[in-house]
């Protein structure tokens, strides 16, 4: 019998054979959008050291004039390949001018320049991916009637069942994928919005946060993508009585992490206060539109905190109220934030910026 396109995908490497595939992965024009290619690279290879940079035509991204469109890849990270197997690799990388200069839309490499500023002190990050799961022909959500709406929310919630869940074989694959490859993914479960789905992130040190929330995307673009169906990072996929979409962001240091961290965790709340409107703006496009006081989120307008409310900007959980140590919960984030951006930004302002 013939060799099937399935058979062929589920061919295992000949025993003696040493190359690998690595595929590179990038960030697009957008900053939202990723891009990636393989190639063939003697192997095994352990250490991001070991890769060689690479290039692709920024002319065809949104990152470089068509006469000078060559943009280099360099390799910051790898991670296992969960659809080859094998040894073969899945490389995130950042983006340079030929000259070795980062390019605008490289964000990692200002992020990676002020954790490198403070590496004593342990930034750890915990990241919740929202996202909602979109039926290809209409774009509109996994499970909800075309052109009309399901049931009020509610059930769905950490919802079971064919009536509450729509899109769970896409939420397992990409979970084992995650741990597959070596994401540092803690957990998934439904969101309140019917066909919306959150995974998290963490917890990462520093700049791997970063790394590892764009993989684990990448993973779930592929997925959905074998799917047929639809990622959406919208903040607010749906107008109306329906919650949006965010990437709560929890950070703590070591220090806050240890006895006294009380009084650091809520001088890193006042400095967030302070310093409100620059975040909000590097917060995600759109996300005015889910920032509105409503469906568990806070104003946009104003900053505000509490214990164990999720009607805040930042939430402090029960558990480090009682143990006066621990981290807090940046909750204004959306889904379509740039992680790079986002964890820099919240270590700069709560840990190395001093207000006059």
């Amino acid at each position: 019998m013939a060799a099937t396109v399935d058979d062929l995908l589920r061919l295992e490497m000949p025993a003696d054979e040493k190359r690998i595939i690595a595929e590179y992965i990038w960030v697009g024009g957008s900053g939202l959008d990723l891009r990636s290619k393989p190639r063939t690279l003697p192997g095994p290879v352990k250490s991001v050291s070991e890769l060689p940079k690479w290039n692709y035509d920024g002319s065809s991204t949104g990152q470089a004039p068509g006469e000078d469109s060559e943009v280099i890849l360099y390799p910051q990270a790898i991670f296992r390949d969960p659809f080859r197997g094998g040894d073969n690799i899945l490389v995130m990388c950042d983006c340079y001018t030929p000259q070795g200069e980062p390019i605008p839309t490289n964000t990692r490499y200002a992020a990676n320049k002020l954790f490198q500023q403070a590496l004593e002190t342990e930034p750890w990050f915990g990241l919740e991916q929202e996202y909602t799961l979109l039926e290809k022909e209409h774009k509109w959500p996994l499970g909800w009637p075309v052109n009309g709406y399901p049931g009020a929310q509610g059930p769905y919630y950490c919802g079971v069942g064919a009536d509450k869940a729509w899109g769970r074989r896409i939420v397992d694959a990409h979970y084992k994928a995650c741990v597959y490859a070596g994401v540092t993914i803690s957990g998934t479960n439904g969101e309140v919005m019917p066909g919306q789905w959150e995974f998290q992130v963490g917890p990462a040190v520093g700049i791997a946060a970063g790394d590892e929330l764009w993989v684990a995307r990448y993973l779930l673009e592929r997925i959905t993508e074998m799917e047929g169906v639809i990622l959406s990072l919208d903040p607010k996929p749906v107008q109306g009585d329906w919650n949006g979409a965010g990437c709560h962001c929890n950070f703590s240091t070591k220090a806050m992490r240890e006895d006294g961290g009380w009084e650091l965790i809520m001088e890193g709340v006042k400095n967030l206060e302070l310093r409100h409107k620059d975040h909000i703006k590097a917060y995600g496009e759109g996300n005015e539109r889910r920032l509105t006081g409503r469906h568990e989120t806070a104003s946009m307008d104003r900053f505000s905190w509490a214990v164990a409310s999720r009607g805040t900007s930042v939430r402090i959980g029960r558990d480090t109220e009682a143990k006066k140590k621990g981290y807090m919960e940046d909750r204004r984030p959306a889904s379509n934030m740039d992680p790079y951006v986002v964890t820099s930004l919240v270590f700069d302002t709560t840990t190395l910026w001093k207000p006059l």
